[in-house]
């Protein structure tokens, strides 16, 4: 067995909230967006929820409620 075959992958599951005045997708996009600014290896993600803001009858905001998968670099 050679050194990479040994490393152990792990990953990490954290909850986001993205936010749009477009739509759900938007919202949930713009969550990934600012995710990957700071984090590497992002895998997936899954849709938890799916929320809005409204005002004077109108939707005003989407709110997308986002667990984000990524794999964690333990070479660093």
């Amino acid at each position: 067995m050679n050194e990479t075959s040994r490393r152990t992958v792990r990953g990490k599951v954290i909850e986001l909230i993205g936010s749009s005045r477009k739509g759900w997708q938007d919202a949930a996009n713009n969550a990934v967006q600012d995710a990957s600014k700071t984090l590497r290896n992002i895998k997936g993600i899954d849709m938890v929820k799916c929320t809005a803001k409204v005002k004077n009858g109108k939707i005003v905001e989407y709110r997308s409620v986002v667990k984000l998968a990524f794999i964690v670099d333990r070479d660093l």
